[in-house]
């Protein structure tokens, strides 16, 4: 799924206060013969990059202002709703998947202690409260907030499967994949926001960086994130879709 254009809403920041199988796991021997994935997958990396190095949580203003500071509407593919229901549709697809195989590729005690040990009650998780009875453009910006998080999040998860399991070659390709996917969204959204509202200002929220935690603490902050993830995805997936209809 390709990503729309690179641009991204401004923000303004402020500090607050087991076994896996082998090929899923261990990934395949590479052509130099080392194991695991070759690198990342090559793309614009939006705003939301860029606090990826932030240790505590952060968040944006609220700032949600009409004006001339949109870009140009034909920054919009012509295709921008149907692209943006099928990145929902395959977000909401694979997450199962993806939490699962994360789970199989931490070990123990994840694999058989998931319930206890991946329960999302302590961790932060955007505000969701929109419904299907919502306007549209409420749902559109909340849809924002939650792809903003989650692609901040996942890149944090990737960071630190990276170095905890670098052969993990299945589960590394599946984590770029969703980040790739998510970014293409947060660029539609984008693009939605300005062109549908003249929306160009949004306040974001990041969770908290592992950088810096034990092995364990990290594992559990990302079970706790993709288990979440599982649970939001779905809700926001039936909330979108039908919201995505041309105007």
């Amino acid at each position: 799924m390709g990503a729309a254009s690179g641009w991204g809403l401004r923000h303004t920041q402020v500090v607050t206060g087991a076994g896996c199988e082998m090929w899923e796991c261990h990934g395949a021997p590479r052509g130099d013969g080392r194991r695991g994935s070759p690198g990342r997958g090559a793309g614009v990396v939006p705003f939301v990059a860029l606090l990826l190095l932030q240790r505590r949580p952060v968040a944006g203003r609220a700032l949600l202002v009409n004006g001339p500071g949109c870009p140009g509407n034909s920054l919009c593919r012509a295709n921008v709703h149907e692209q943006t229901r099928k990145q929902v549709a395959l977000l909401n697809a694979t997450a199962q998947d993806l939490f699962s195989l994360y789970l199989k590729c931490q070990g123990e005690p994840f694999s058989s202690e998931s319930d206890k040990l991946c329960s999302p009650s302590g961790i932060f998780f955007p505000a969701f409260h929109v419904n299907r009875t919502s306007e549209k453009k409420e749902v559109m910006v909340a849809m924002y907030k939650l792809f903003a998080f989650l692609n901040a999040s996942l890149g944090n998860i990737t960071r630190d499967q990276e170095e905890l399991n670098p052969t993990a070659k299945e589960l590394l390709d599946r984590l770029h994949n969703t980040t790739k996917t998510t970014r293409g969204l947060i660029s539609n959204l984008t693009c939605l926001l300005c062109k549908n509202y003249n929306v160009f200002q949004v306040d974001v929220s990041y969770g908290e960086s592992s950088k810096g935690k034990s092995t364990f603490k990290k594992k559990q902050q990302g079970c706790q994130v993709l288990r979440k993830y599982v649970q939001v995805i779905a809700q926001a997936a039936r909330i979108l879709l039908p919201h995505l209809s041309p105007v």
